[in-house]
């Protein structure tokens, strides 16, 4: 047998063993992106184990929290992780990297229909802080370098606002490890300010209908009365619900006929699954996100 006779057969075995796995899959691995603490998204997100496994034949769901976004990001990337309801810079990162590597199949939907919601600027309600003026010379704190609401729309959005760069307007910006801790770290005194994000629907003192301030009002981790709300963003499409494209196109296709029907099967399962506060899920796909995959671009870079 020549050399590349053995190359050719070991290649093709290669595919072949490939193409296997994807059609013979036993676990299905959800990555969990660090955007509050661990055993909070775990707890949330548990109750989808049992009839995921039903509906897509798998004998295993496993899950794969991550301290940061960019751990789940990699994963996605990687084939280490087949599905994650990540922000829609999260996804930008991945699409710029590996357009091929995930699809966008579902997004949240909020109860008037809408697919948007905002980032928010706080501050301490006790700080003097009471609008954005009043920020100059303050130190500002970012969720994560990854995620939409938290850093990439702020540094769209608010130069603009501010009639300066960020960098000349404050102090010191930083990170302050996801949006639960970037909030905490606003309380403490850690940041004068702080950018995270919700529906900006419903009430203030609720934390808004959906979003990370209201996840942290539901848990009993915020009182709003703690807080002023200094910025709003303009809209910003939802994050999406990913699959990876390791995944065979059958077991796609089970995987998001199973999340389309959840809210029908089991309300409980998506209000938790989803942080709270959404309807529905509704249709997504690249393009819904091209603004975000153009402005991560722009600012971050590929």
């Amino acid at each position: 047998m020549t050399a590349i006779r053995t190359i050719l057969l070991a290649s093709v075995a290669l595919t072949m063993s490939t193409v296997a796995f994807a059609q013979d899959v036993n676990v299905l691995r959800i990555g969990l992106d660090g955007g509050e603490n661990e055993s909070d998204q775990l707890r949330r997100s548990e109750c989808v184990v049992d009839s995921l496994k039903a509906a897509t034949g798998v004998a295993e769901v496993q899950f794969f929290p991550s301290p940061d976004y960019n751990g789940v990001i990699q994963g996605l990337l990687g084939g280490t992780i087949d599905i994650a309801i990540m922000g829609a810079s999260s996804y930008a990162s991945i699409y710029l990297s590996d357009p091929e590597a995930v699809d966008p199949i579902l997004t949240t939907k909020q109860q008037d229909g809408s697919t948007g919601y905002v980032s928010i600027m706080v501050a301490r309600a006790d700080s003097g802080i009471t609008d954005l003026a009043s920020t100059k010379g303050k130190k500002l704190g970012f969720a994560d370098p990854d995620s939409t609401s938290g850093y990439l729309v702020p540094n769209v959005s608010l130069p603009a606002d501010l009639g300066m760069p960020i960098a000349e307007f404050y102090s010191e910006t930083g990170f302050g490890g996801g949006h639960e801790n970037l909030v905490l770290g606003v309380l403490d005194g850690t940041w004068d300010v702080g950018t995270t994000f919700g529906s900006g629907q419903g009430a203030w003192s609720e934390g808004y209908t959906t979003g990370n301030l209201r996840i942290m009002v539901d848990k009993g981790l915020l009182d709003m009365d703690d807080l002023v709300e200094v910025w709003q963003s303009p809209i910003i499409p939802n994050g999406p619900l990913m699959v990876s494209n390791n995944l065979s196109d059958e077991m796609k296709e089970k995987v998001k006929a199973y999340f389309v029907g959840l809210p029908a099967a089991d309300f409980d399962c998506f209000d938790s699954f989803t942080g709270g506060g959404y309807v529905d899920f509704a249709p997504a796909d690249q393009q819904f996100y091209q603004t975000i995959i153009d402005a991560r671009k722009s600012v971050i870079g590929g």
